[in-house]
């Protein structure tokens, strides 16, 4: 790969990064994206879940970033139906907190400030003999359901690079930049695989910082960035999440108003757990070493208690994780009020565009990485217009059936699949399951079975088409088979591994 040219070298491989990967191969621009461990391995894969809106958001008058996460919750829903799929939201009225009008007229805001939208509108509910009252506690007597989407973050990070790379980008896992300088008008990067310590020089006619709580330290590694005495301020915030064992049945979520005006989700997950969150915290030193704090263990467990009447105790909690997002310090004093907005700079001292993206959320990451790209067509005087609004992620591209109908006729294509395994495989590839199934007859010829429905076409196809390298991989960022599988299965999954490279 020495001394290749690029139009575009993206460095992090985040959801900001890959969408823009994604967005910038479609507009005809030859792209390499590059990360330093793994895609998804940080922010993007610690989150809530939850493509939303942001409804508390209207409070602090957000109501433009709030009119924005609502349009590209329909888009992303429409465009991504195996990933994306609707939850209904449960907001129980709190007579100590925030009026029943208020909230009335916040859910009234937030059914409209979209414009059209395929999701249940909100409504009014009592919770005497209904089903979504029973696990509560009985100071509880009314509330609202509302309508947003959960969504498996990781998969939509790596189905973004599996969509730029069907593209022709060039996608570089563990793999991190250590120089910038340029040179005869284009930018000369000096890359290092982190496996193989082997170092790769190449070349970009742009590039943009899309590292996310990294996008300071970055600057500063490769020397840029200190003259630029406008550049914007990042806060580092961490939230942390908790899972439990089922807490309720059905499939809905709740939504608890808190004493400090925030909100906490508690939402089923992965069909046998309930995941809790999220806090904000300020963090300091390293992103991917960020975990929970007592305050935060006890915080969550507390706003669980308040409106459960099942108890629960951190001696409950299965796992947590944490996350930092790497958020525009705008100066608020609360973590919680900090903006969900983004800025893109341009560090206009170098002739070759440089971009640095700071802040954003999950929910927009679309809509950033077309204001990122669209900056980067203006700056080249390239011409190709937007188009991830209406352009199915890969693997959505159901045609006019949706996610139920899908099923059945995947059902009908491979009848000898199990079917809670099929719609494992539609929830995370859509058509690309066609990619490891197309020439499978029965169910030896899926190869080897690992155990726990992991059979080796699967593992091939990650291998091949999304960049796993480890078990971990496999288990947790490109599924979340980790919750679900044996050690033997594990085991046998390494050794699958083993002989693959």
């Amino acid at each position: 790969m020495n001394d290749l040219h690029y139009d575009l070298c993206v460095i992090g491989g985040g959801i900001n990064g890959a969408g823009i990967a994604r967005d910038a191969v479609g507009r005809g621009l030859s792209v390499i994206l590059v990360e330093a461990e793994d895609l998804a391995g940080a922010t993007s894969s610690a989150s809530s879940k939850l493509i939303h809106g942001g409804l508390r958001y209207l409070e602090q008058r957000e109501f433009g970033l709030v009119r924005k996460s609502l349009k590209e919750r329909e888009a992303l829903y429409q465009n991504a139906p195996h990933l994306i799929h609707p939850l209904t939201c449960i907001l129980p009225h709190d007579e100590h907190q925030r009026p029943q009008w208020v909230l009335r007229m916040g859910l009234w805001l937030y059914d409209r400030m979209g414009g059209k939208s395929t999701l249940p509108k909100s409504k009014s509910i009592f919770f005497d003999g209904d089903a979504y009252g029973s696990p509560l506690l009985p100071d509880y007597e009314d509330g609202f359901s509302y309508a947003d989407c959960w969504v498996d973050d990781t998969r939509l990070v790596i189905l973004n690079a599996v969509d730029a790379a069907s593209r022709n980008a060039k996608i570089l896992t563990h793999t991190v930049c250590e120089k910038m300088n340029v040179l005869d008008g284009r930018w000369c990067i000096g890359l290092r695989d982190t496996r193989s310590n082997d170092r790769i020089n190449i070349s970009a006619s742009m590039v943009v910082n899309a590292t996310g709580p990294w996008v300071g330290d970055f600057l500063k590694a490769v020397g840029i960035g200190h003259h630029d005495h406008d550049l914007p301020s990042v806060r580092m915030v961490k939230g942390s999440h908790l899972l439990l064992p089922k807490q309720y049945e059905g499939n809905h979520a709740y939504v608890l108003q808190q004493p400090d005006k925030r909100i906490v989700f508690v939402a089923p997950y992965e069909g046998k757990y309930t995941l809790v969150g999220t806090t904000e915290e300020d963090h300091e030193g390293d992103p991917r070493e960020a975990r929970i704090s007592d305050a935060e263990m006890s915080y969550l467990c507390d706003a669980v208690n308040s409106a459960f009447t099942k108890k629960i105790t951190p001696a409950d909690v299965i796992f947590t994780f944490s996350g930092v997002r790497p958020l525009l310090d705008d100066g608020e004093m609360n973590a919680s009020e900090v903006t969900r907005e983004h800025v893109v700079y341009h560090h206009h001292r170098y002739d070759p565009p440089f971009l640095s993206v700071f802040g954003g959320k999950l929910t927009t990451h679309r809509a950033v990485s077309e204001d990122v790209v669209n900056k980067l067509m203006h700056l080249s005087g390239h011409s190709a217009g937007a188009w991830t609004v209406s352009e199915p992620l890969t693997g959505g591209d159901f045609g006019c059936s949706g996610f139920d109908a899908y099923v059945e006729k995947q059902a009908v294509r491979y009848p000898w699949i199990a079917r809670d395994l099929l719609i494992r495989y539609v929830k995370a590839y859509g058509t690309r399951m066609d990619y490891f199934l197309h020439n499978v007859e029965d169910i030896k010829g899926m190869g080897a079975h690992h155990g726990d429905g992991v059979y080796q076409v699967e593992i091939s196809y990650l291998v091949t088409y999304e960049w796993a390298l480890s078990v971990e991989d496999i288990i947790w960022r490109r599924s979340k088979l980790g919750m679900h599988i044996s050690e033997e299965t594990i085991t046998n999954i390494e050794a699958a591994l083993a002989v693959s490279f």
